[in-house]
């Protein structure tokens, strides 16, 4: 009985291939798609094999009818990089294609071009998929004549979050009678205040997904909305402020099967209502990232058809028990994460459910260890980070967790123990970091990706890590065992780890020098040594390191010149090298490395003269400026979660800088900070007037050298300045006077130099103490103690720049000088003229010799007769 369908399956493949074979696409149709690809850049050749000596039908995208040979189908797609992004203009040549009725350009980068109109003229289109192609403008509400189109897919670009499409009216969408699926991703939809009741008239929707389309209302006072045949709803990344609506849990009375329900990172408050419990069918439930509060309502756990629970990310409390989840057996995916919920549970639990996702972060588990999780055989991605755990690590977990299938596994932040020597670690994410885990360092399998176990106290040497042989080549990109207690040198071993692009050693005892080997790191992207032990030059192999943006090789020994090849590293961001045995000088050629923001290298035996040069660091320019070379301080995990991709929060490389004179950490707020600390080293001459035009730069040290000369006039210029340290050199001259425009300055030190003169009076110079300008014996005035005399009073006002006021100067002092001959010559001449006047001047200058006399006298007779009584009455006290 089996055999005669199973014939007649196999005649009807070979007839339909052979059927395909002989197609020949329709001319019109052939001349049509030439033509629309005339009108399309295309970088990557996809359309290579639009020939006109090959059949369309044949042609990669193309699908023709398999009986008349009509062009029905076009998929366009880019489902690969921005390499293969098709461009350009979409050609109304198209239009010519009468029986399509499948359009799919997502992906691709149509550079901002509007939705052209006339697609609204194609109505035998069914599938419209226009997403994530870069269109912008307008949508062209000529598409609400489109009344057989029953799948449209719009909006999202290059950038997220800046939305590209936008409407003003939603009136043309309730045209769409046979629209099923509709899914705008940032479009900007804030004109349209009546959303809910346009695509409520849609009878036949039935999923409805409108992601990050700066919608700020659902209308939380309305009863009811007729979406009679609603299954799918999602509302993620927009503005909502209010209550969840009721109106959203009525939907069952119209019996709908409502089985999907997204509102998250939306800003909804309140707590969840009881009225969740009518959507029996409900399988999807995600509100994460929202500001609701409150208890879980009972009606949740009733749920019994959920598959995705997402409540994570809200001000949620209460206590979570096992019994809550009796009747969630279908459950594959729990995100309680960052809510203040505590999950108590028995330690001989069985869950009714197979989860393959768990996200629990924050949620208090502890302080036991749980042991349920050896029954979650299908767990893919675990995270119990930051959950209180106090205990040790069963013996089981690691080979548990050791199963191919785990990708993620996240115990940071608990205070978890255990040895670790020999354990095999095998998923591609592994975060151990900042717990108790003590012993050597265990294995890896090639799988691993991602390996964090900083803030442990992992001992032993390194090397047997570092050396150890792979079951094939290492995927590792990210390793990081910073702040442990390793030992011994760094191995030779690194050509066996070059897919790595972050590495962090720092804040242990590794010994010896840097191996020439890790210039083999040819994608490494940041690097951390510091805080070690290390010896010797540092080695010229580091410049094959060419994707290179961070580099921490402070708090070493490290000896030599600063290498001139340092320059050659022009994706360089940061690069600290304090505290080491540097000599030398500081190469001009570090001045190349024009996207440089922090260049620390503080505390070490450098000489010569500042390089002039240094206002070739452009980014220390500019205030606020963002380059594509910051990206080094931040990356982020891509994590595909069960219902949709998720890109997690992101995470930042951080940096120990000496700012305000104390060490401070910079993780999350790295890219803002513009630093240079050349401070304690044997630094002579001037302050190069052209690093005044640095004028982002947040911080300067140049404190502890042997500069000289003065202060450059146009410090002032350099705005952004938070922290000035210039102490403890041999500067001299008056400070300027154009640095009280430093309004942001919260930190001077101008100590121990030999400036001289009035420190210039302003709000700014004089919140300081006197410490900041303590130990220079010429400075006068506010602050200090030391008044300023007559001299210094004159010489303390303001200078008007030449470049700005030279002849306004020189016409003031020809002013002054005919205003003192003018007076001079009109009394004395007269004098000599007029022997009247002459006899009355004198015998007035008697009568005021006269009177002071008399009065001088009449003042020092008091003075004594005050003393005498004075003396009287200390001579009765005695």
């Amino acid at each position: 009985m089996i055999v005669f369908p199973l014939l007649w399956f196999l005649f009807s493949t070979i007839s339909t291939s052979s059927h395909q074979n002989t197609l020949v696409c329709n001319e019109t149709e052939k001349r049509a798609l030439l033509s629309f690809k005339h009108t399309l850049s295309d970088p990557a050749h996809r359309l290579s094999s639009w020939s006109t000596h090959e059949d369309c039908c044949g042609w990669n995208g193309v699908y023709c009818h398999n009986i008349t040979g009509r062009v029905i189908k076009l998929d366009l797609r880019n489902l690969g990089s921005s390499n293969f992004s098709l461009g350009g203009k979409v050609s109304p040549a198209l239009l010519q294609l009468e029986f399509l009725n499948y359009l799919n350009l997502s992906g691709n980068n149509f550079g901002g071009t509007p939705i052209p109109g006339f697609l609204g003229s194609m109505r035998s289109l069914t599938y419209l998929d226009l997403s994530f192609a870069s269109f912008g403008g307008l949508i062209p509400p000529q598409l609400g004549n489109l009344s057989n189109l029953q799948h449209l897919k719009l909006g999202g670009g290059v950038s997220f979050y800046e939305p590209q499409l936008y409407v003003e009216n939603l009136g043309w969408i309730s045209h769409l009678s046979s629209l099923e699926f509709l899914t705008m991703y940032e479009v900007d939809l804030q004109r349209e205040v009546h959303w809910l009741e346009s695509t409520s008239m849609l009878s036949s929707l039935s999923e409805l997904y409108l992601v990050a389309c700066e919608l700020d209302n659902m209308s939380p006072s309305l009863g009811y909305v007729n979406f009679t045949s609603l299954t799918g709803l999602s509302l993620p990344w927009n503005h909502f402020n209010h209550e969840i609506p009721n109106w959203l849990f009525n939907l069952s009375t119209c019996h709908i099967l409502l089985n999907g329900l997204d509102l998250s990172y939306n800003q909804l408050t309140g707590q969840i209502p009881e009225y969740l419990g009518n959507l029996s069918s409900l399988e999807y439930l995600v509100l994460y990232g929202n500001r609701l509060n409150g208890t879980l309502p009972s009606s949740l756990w009733r749920l019994s058809n959920l598959v995705y629970l997402d409540i994570g990310n809200n001000s949620l409390a209460g206590t979570i028990s096992e019994v809550h989840f009796n009747k969630l057996s279908k459950l594959k995916y729990l995100d309680m994460s960052s809510a203040s919920l505590i999950f108590k549970v028995k330690s001989n639990w069985v869950p009714p459910f197979q989860l393959e996702e768990m996200w629990m972060n924050s949620c208090q588990m502890g302080p036991h260890f749980p042991t349920w999780l050896e029954t979650q055989t299908s767990l893919r991605y675990l995270d119990i980070s930051k959950s209180g755990i106090v205990d040790i690590a069963p013996k089981w977990f690691w080979k548990w967790a050791s199963h191919i299938d785990r990708r993620l596994i996240d115990l940071s932040d608990n205070q978890i123990s255990g040895n670790l020597s020999g354990v095999l670690l095998n998923n591609t994410y592994i975060d151990l970091s900042s717990n108790c885990f003590m012993g050597e360092l265990p294995r890896l399998s090639p799988q691993v990706s991602l390996l964090n176990m900083a803030n442990n106290s992992f001992s032993g040497p390194i090397s047997p890590f570092l050396c150890q042989k792979l079951n094939g080549k290492s995927n590792l990109e990210i390793l990081d065992m910073s702040t442990n207690n390793l030992s011994g040198e760094l191995s030779h071993c690194w050509t066996y780890w070059q897919s790595l692009t972050r590495l962090n050693l720092g804040n242990n005892n590794l010994s010896g020098k840097i191996p020439d080997s890790m210039g083999s790191l040819f994608e490494l992207e940041a690097l951390h040594l510091h805080n070690n032990r290390l010896s010797g030059d540092i080695p010229p192999s580091l410049r094959n390191c060419k994707s290179l943006g961070l580099l921490d090789l402070g708090g070493n020994k490290l000896s030599g010149n600063l290498p001139s090849w340092m320059g050659e590293r022009t994706t360089l961001v940061a690069l600290s090298l304090r505290s080491n045995k540097l000599i030398g000088n500081i190469p001009p050629q570090i001045c190349w490395l024009s996207s440089l923001i922090i260049l620390d290298v503080a505390n070490n035996s450098l000489s010569g003269t500042i390089p002039k040069c240094f206002n070739n660091f452009s980014l220390m320019a500019t205030i606020g400026t963002e380059d594509d070379s910051f990206s080094v301080f931040e990356y982020y995990y891509d994590y595909y979660y069960y219902y949709y991709r998720y890109i997690g929060a992101p995470n930042y490389e951080n940096l120990i800088l000496v700012t305000k004179g104390k060490e401070s950490e910079y993780k999350s707020i790295l890219k803002l900070v513009r630093s240079i600390d050349l401070s304690s080293n044997d630094l002579w001459g001037s302050i190069p007037i052209e690093i005044s035009s640095l004028s982002g730069l947040e911080f300067l040290n140049l404190s502890c050298n042997n500069l000289m000369g003065t202060i450059p006039e146009k410090m002032g210029r350099m705005k952004a300045l938070e922290s000035l340290d210039l102490s403890r050199n041999h500067l001299s001259g008056e400070i300027p006077q154009s640095m009280k425009n430093l309004s942001f300055l919260s930190h001077l030190n101008l100590s121990y130099n030999n400036f001289s003169g009035r420190i210039p009076s302003s709000t700014q110079l004089q919140s300081f103490d006197a410490f900041s300008y303590i130990g220079n014996a010429e400075l006068c005035g506010a602050p200090l103690t030391k008044n300023c005399t007559e001299d210094e009073d004159f010489q303390g006002i303001d200078v008007i720049d030449e470049n700005e006021g030279g002849s306004e100067i020189l016409w003031f002092h020809i002013g002054m000088g005919l205003g003192f001959i003018v007076g001079f010559w009109g009394v004395c001449g007269a004098l000599l003229l007029k022997k009247a006047w002459r006899h009355a001047y004198f015998h007035f200058l008697y009568r005021v010799k006269d009177w002071v006399y008399v009065a001088i006298a009449i003042r020092l007779n008091r003075l004594q007769n005050n003393l005498r009584v004075f003396l009287n009455f200390k001579a009765q006290k005695l």
